[in-house]
């Protein structure tokens, strides 16, 4: 299984649906909270070239926001993504 972690903040819409989706796919995940780390937020608009949560990634590799995520699962390459860990 895939390794997904989820880098958002508290009372974000987007970031409670990603959890949703990756929950109801009975998909593992880990959630980073990055509302109090100036560091960790520096590095994700770094690495995602964006300022907006929720980032997910899986296996190390940004694959976007809700929207990107959604789009993956509606595809069935979210799927594919997800298995292979």
């Amino acid at each position: 299984m895939a390794e997904v972690v989820i880098y958002r903040t508290p009372n974000c819409g987007y970031c409670v649906r990603v959890h949703q989706l990756l929950e109801d796919k009975g998909i593992p995940f880990k959630e980073v909270d990055v509302s109090e780390d100036e560091g960790k937020r520096r590095w994700l608009v770094d690495v995602t070239k964006r300022r907006t949560v929720p980032q997910v990634f899986i296996n190390g590799k940004p694959v976007g926001g809700f929207d990107e995520l959604a789009k993956l699962n509606r595809s069935g390459e979210l799927d594919r993504l997800l298995s292979s860990g």
